[in-house]
């Protein structure tokens, strides 16, 4: 297996979803995990994957080596993002593995770490696509100010590009949503196996405790789409909630966040950073307000909050991926005073506010679990 990222802590979706693979995997597998790091393993995550592996090797990303990187990709077509996972050591290293080992697959994930192993064909290949990174780029052209929108236009296409270009290289691909699916520009891109995220069963299980926030959004708020979705809610929402009478207390819970998002703090919004365990965040808050408006795959935040029984608004966008009906167990929005609608709604109706937790809990619970994902993910492997 070749990761972009140590799987572990899961604050980050792609940890996440590594993590419960290598678990499922090693069922069957002997697994020799290789993966980029940007900063020290701590012990007790080392040892929380090393459970699951075989062997483990670590390869350090370095500012030096990223600058390099860099320079040397405005001389060519591929897109900057797989430029900063990619060493030339590194490269020599994992063929000198394969070697070695001489695997019976090669699971790779995220068009990043392609350039590792898509020469290697002496068995066969696997690559996770996760979500259409390219539409995510696409997405955020009209969101970044004119200096920087150049660059993300440059990516964009870059990312077009290979996305479609490493799609011959591998025997089997796989990605997150159907809807992820769709922008992937290759002719045979129906050939793409939808492999969705999954919950993990302690989800379900959580006992329940004292509720302290009115509203909750989480996630990794280094990540652009949730400091967007972050700013939207504090900024946006809570100041029409204000104005008809509604004083609610917002809790802004994740790992890493920006200094758009600490700004945020205030007597009525708590932003959290990293918390042990994410669970306490979605047990102790009453409602889920997800405004993704950029963006792409499945949120594993929608699929945590439901499974914990929260009522959830968000919008289309981040819906289309999960597939949850409006008004049964879920709530959309697409402008700001429907979602201030909706919230209220909440607010002074607690028999809708059970009935749409119930029963986008039910909905997770059989359609998302790692479990059954993992399966399809094996058939194709075994």
């Amino acid at each position: 297996m070749v990761l972009s990222r140590f799987p572990y802590p899961l604050e980050k979706g792609d940890k996440l979803r590594a993590f419960h693979q290598i678990k499922s995997l090693s069922e069957h597998y002997r697994i020799v995990l290789c993966c980029m790091t940007e900063a020290a393993i701590g012990e007790k995550a080392f040892q929380e994957v090393n459970r699951y592996c075989h062997e483990i090797h670590t390869f350090p990303l370095t500012k030096v080596g990223l600058l390099w990187q860099a320079a040397l990709t405005f001389l060519t077509n591929k897109p900057f993002q797989v430029a900063y996972f990619y060493r030339y050591r590194h490269f020599k290293k994992i063929q000198q593995l394969l070697l070695q080992y001489k695997p019976s697959h090669i699971f790779c994930q995220l068009l990043r770490m392609a350039e590792y192993v898509k020469d290697y064909h002496l068995c066969p290949k696997t690559i996770d696509y996760m979500d259409a990174l390219s539409k995510g780029m696409e997405r955020r052209i009209a969101t970044e100010p004119w200096y920087k929108s150049w660059f993300f236009s440059m990516e964009f296409k870059r990312l077009v590009r290979y996305e479609r270009a490493i799609f011959d290289y591998f025997e089997h691909k796989v990605i997150i949503s159907k809807q992820d699916l769709q922008f992937i520009h290759h002719p045979k891109r129906n050939d793409i196996v939808v492999v969705p995220n999954g919950v993990d069963e302690s989800f379900f299980q959580f006992p329940a405790v004292e509720k302290k926030y009115d509203l909750l959004f989480t996630g990794n708020f280094s990540y652009p789409p949730n400091i967007e979705g972050a700013c939207y809610l504090v900024n946006e929402i809570l100041p029409l909630l204000k104005k008809r009478g509604y004083n609610v207390s917002v809790l802004l819970s994740g790992a890493s966040p920006h200094s758009r998002v600490l700004s945020l703090a205030s007597d009525q919004v708590t932003v959290s950073g990293w918390v042990d365990d994410i669970r306490t965040s979605y047990a102790q808050s009453r409602i889920f307000v997800a405004p993704m408006f950029i963006g792409t795959g499945l949120q594993n935040k929608l699929l945590e909050a439901m499974a914990m029984g929260l009522p959830c608004i968000t919008t289309s966008l981040a819906n289309n991926a999960l597939g949850a009906t409006d008004g049964e167990n879920i709530l959309l929005a697409e402008q700001t005073e429907v979602f201030v609608e909706k919230i209220v709604v909440f607010l002074t109706e607690r028999d809708m506010f059970t009935e749409i937790g119930n029963k986008g809990q039910l909905f997770v619970k059989r359609n998302y679990s790692w479990n059954y994902q993992n399966d399809q993910l094996l058939k194709l492997l075994l």
